[in-house]
């Protein structure tokens, strides 16, 4: 049986097309080596857990370590150690039963449960003396932990880590999460939320992350594929995923397998192309496959909703890279900060969080909206079309405000869904986030032809001077001569026929309509 593009849980070299993970995270093996206790942490789908399984049967196999995987998941139920902590052993316990570990019927036999302060170190103490190799644990999903429980699981590791100079404990501990340890949620003490300098586990050695998919990795993962069966991935197409993915392994594996079994029907004569790659991201997001209804779930958080709403709007001072609401974001792979900015962590999430934010105000739109600007022959009528929703805007804005949780962002994720809504079966909508720029650049592409659009609200009598050179701007990279500058104005002191206007402005060749709303 051919191997397949895998989007549901760990992948396997036996039956999925994967990149070598261990010779991509080779700096694990020497702190392994070197007896080091440490922390791997990235985002939910992006390979954590198929590099720790890897690495268990790469270390049972060499015969160097006895390695065990342990998911503690299932022992997130009770926040209190006086429950938490018999329920993380009994974890422990069966991931050890249905290992290949020697000795499994020692290990726990005989524990006295009424010492749940040292239980779990007395546990590993007692079987790390039966073995005849250093035992090395994998703690996958630590951060599913919290409370007491955490603190107190924590602080037994450390005792073991302390004291096994004398007696043997574990070689060497991953503790393996969405998040860096010192962001672990724990209420240590009133006012305090985090572990702080990580105190209860403070014998950590280094914190690594694991990295996206570089180009060539996409490109080595989608050879795999015309190696098995002959079918070719155009250079143009691995570089539209590149793109619009920035190498995030899940969509790098769910693009792929769109277009292999849903589009093309597994008729691997057929090559890849840049056009199927596009086909399949509407598809992936409109279908809201798990992975992205995760992400829009997230969006539904207050302390997600705190950073991803000034970041629409361009509102960069508004974010702190300090905030641990920030580090959330982040940590989540929602986000990412570069160059001095925050923005989305790839295109297709830039597409996914507008999209799902205004996908309800689009749905009743198409009973509100009777399309009159866009025709099949390609033809779209922009000024008519904004003008049409000055109209909308003026008649229906609080209403449809009062239906947002995002009701700073609503007047941009409202003209998106109109937007949406006129041209949905003839064109897209590229959306560019202006981060620290308080605008939202659009370019809505029909048939062949583009129309660049900015957005900002009405902030001082500089909004419009500033919107109208960054736009021209916008429009230099575009090469095009003919754009519109959108000002949303909520004073509540203006009267609609002082907000909703259209001018027309003229200069160096180019044309800018600006229309208030």
């Amino acid at each position: 049986m051919n191997k397949f593009f895998n989007v549901a849980g760990p992948c396997n070299s036996n039956d999925h097309y994967m990149i070598p993970v261990i010779e991509r995270n080779r700096g694990i093996l020497s702190l392994i080596d070197q007896k080091h206790y440490f922390v791997i942490h990235a985002a939910r789908q992006s390979g954590k857990t198929t590099l720790i399984q890897v690495l268990t049967s790469h270390f049972n196999d060499n015969g160097k370590y006895h390695a065990l995987y342990c998911s503690l998941e299932a022992a997130s139920v009770f926040t209190e150690p006086e429950r938490g902590i018999p329920e993380i052993l009994a974890v422990i316990r069966a991931a050890v039963k249905y290992s290949a570990l020697p000795k499994k019927e020692d290990f726990a036999k005989d524990t006295d449960y009424s010492q749940k302060s040292t239980l779990i170190t007395t546990v590993l103490k007692d079987y790390c003396q039966k073995l005849d190799k250093p035992f090395v644990i994998f703690f996958d999903e630590i951060d599913s932990l919290a409370d007491g429980t955490l603190i107190a699981f924590l602080r037994q590791l450390r005792d073991g880590y302390i004291t096994r100079s004398s007696i043997p404990f574990l070689h060497s501990v991953a503790l393996v999460g969405m998040r860096n340890i010192r962001d672990y949620k724990s209420k240590i003490r009133e006012g305090r939320e985090t572990l702080g300098s990580a105190s209860p586990f403070n014998i950590i050695t280094k914190v690594l992350t694991i990295n996206n998919f570089s180009k060539e990795d996409i490109t080595g993962i989608y050879r795999q594929h015309t190696h098995a069966t002959g079918q070719v991935f155009e250079k143009s197409a691995v570089e539209k995923v590149f793109v619009q993915t920035d190498g995030q392994p899940w969509l790098v594996n769910a693009i792929a397998r769109e277009i292999v079994v849903e589009l093309l029907g597994e008729d691997f004569s057929r090559p890849i192309t840049e056009s199927l790659v596009d086909e399949a991201i509407q598809n992936i997001i409109l279908r809201r496959d798990t992975h992205i209804d995760s992400l829009i779930e997230r969006l539904k958080e207050p302390r997600v909703q705190k950073i991803i709403e000034p970041m629409i709007l361009g509102e960069e001072n508004k974010i702190n890279i300090l905030d641990d609401d920030t580090q959330f974001c982040m940590n989540l792979g929602l986000i990412k900060a570069t160059g001095g900015e925050f923005l989305p962590a790839n295109k297709i999430y830039n597409e996914v969080i507008v999209r799902m934010l205004s996908f309800n105000s689009q749905f009743h739109l198409e009973s509100k909206v009777i399309n009159i600007w866009a025709d099949e022959k390609g033809n779209l009528d922009m000024n008519g079309l904004m003008k049409g929703f000055q109209q909308f805007w003026r008649e229906n804005s609080d209403a449809w405000i009062d239906r947002y949780d995002y009701k700073e962002a609503a007047p941009h994720l409202i003209m998106q869904a109109f937007l949406q809504r006129v041209i949905n079966n003839g064109g897209w909508v590229a959306r560019e986030y202006a981060s620290g720029r308080e605008r939202i650049d659009l370019c809505i592409q029909y048939s062949k032809k583009k129309y660049p659009v900015e957005l900002k609200l009405y902030y001082s009598e500089k909004t419009i001077p500033q919107g109208l050179e960054q736009l021209s701007n916008y429009m230099d990279t575009l090469g095009e001569k003919t754009a519109w500058l959108l000002i949303f104005d909520r004073r509540t002191d203006k009267t609609w026929d002082e907000k909703i206007f259209w001018k027309t402005i003229r200069r160096n060749g180019k044309v800018i309509h600006l229309v208030g709303c």
